[in-house]
């Protein structure tokens, strides 16, 4: 029996007084695993976007695949419940999740060089299913993807976010205190309004700002390499000069870049080179900078 005589929440706790263990106590266990994982990270990266279709899983992806190329040891985790892309950013497609003889669940592995966790292995065979979940569950899964996975000591872990702010923003940034925020947006006014209000999420948590992405910066043309200001160009820089935030770079549009996705292939891992690829080479190394500048 619980002795629950000195516990604050005891009138209100449905547990009070029954049989096995605090919820309280779990909680506390559950952060000192969390603590324990990310000892073995030096660097968090929590990429965010204010709204949705801006490419912030793109822009993650090719990030982590970059930071690889750079002889960076990476991890990459989808934490996007509704909409989980990496795998398929990735070419590995969703697998069942493994676990170790600890109880630790491994991540899979892409190319023998990037550990991959995605929420999408909690999704079933049923791909097209709508996950239907609120707040707390969502922080419980998060909370577990943080605390149970086997993550090796890696230079970096890149966490890749639904659009917005919410419940799954919050439980990161609460669970992974240092993680470092990278916001993505596109040039046009509709995308920029979102992001500032992203910018002001999180300022008001006290989190770590080192920068922002302008992607979708331009449409390269594959014949003649011209530009044409499809959405506009450089309204991102315009907004981290006006926010006073280091401005990491624009990412153009680039048919390569596009067909390299659908095909599971991170374009910064494609042979040759391509104006998206090169962009997002020099994106990751500003980032780098920033990181080791904070």
């Amino acid at each position: 029996m619980a002795d629950c005589s000195h516990c604050g929440s005891a009138s209100s706790c449905s547990s009070a007084g029954t049989k096995g263990a605090c919820p309280g106590d779990m909680m506390a266990r559950q952060d000192r695993q969390i603590e324990d994982r990310l000892s073995h990270i030096k660097h968090k990266l929590f990429i965010m976007s204010g709204k949705g279709g801006v490419g912030k899983s793109s822009v993650a992806v090719n990030v982590a695949c970059a930071l690889v190329k750079l002889g960076y040891k990476v991890g990459i985790l989808d934490v996007d419940l509704h909409g989980p892309s990496v795998p398929n950013l990735l070419g590995i497609g969703s697998a069942q999740l493994m676990v170790n003889e600890q109880n630790q669940i491994v991540p899979a592995m892409w190319k023998d060089s990037m550990e991959v966790l995605s929420m999408d292995s909690l999704l079933g065979e049923d791909k097209d299913q709508a996950v239907i979940w609120r707040g707390p569950k969502k922080t419980g899964a998060i909370r577990q993807f943080i605390s149970d996975v086997a993550w090796g000591d890696l230079d970096f872990l890149v966490i890749d976010s639904p659009p917005g702010t919410g419940d799954e923003h919050m439980t990161i940034l609460q669970s992974i205190p240092d993680a470092k925020c990278v916001v993505v947006t596109t040039p046009q006014e509709v995308s920029l309004a979102d992001v500032r209000k992203c910018i002001n999420f999180i300022q008001i948590t006290n989190a770590k700002c080192i920068g922002l992405v302008e992607n979708m910066s331009g449409l390269v043309c594959p014949h003649c390499g011209g530009r044409i200001d499809l959405f506009k160009r450089g309204g991102g820089e315009e907004l981290a000069k006006k926010d006073g935030l280091p401005f990491l770079g624009a990412i153009p549009l680039d048919l390569q870049a596009v067909v390299s996705a659908d095909n599971g292939v991170p374009v910064v891992t494609v042979e040759g080179e391509s104006p998206a690829k090169a962009a997002f080479m020099e994106v990751t190394k500003n980032i780098v900078a920033q990181v080791e500048k904070a």
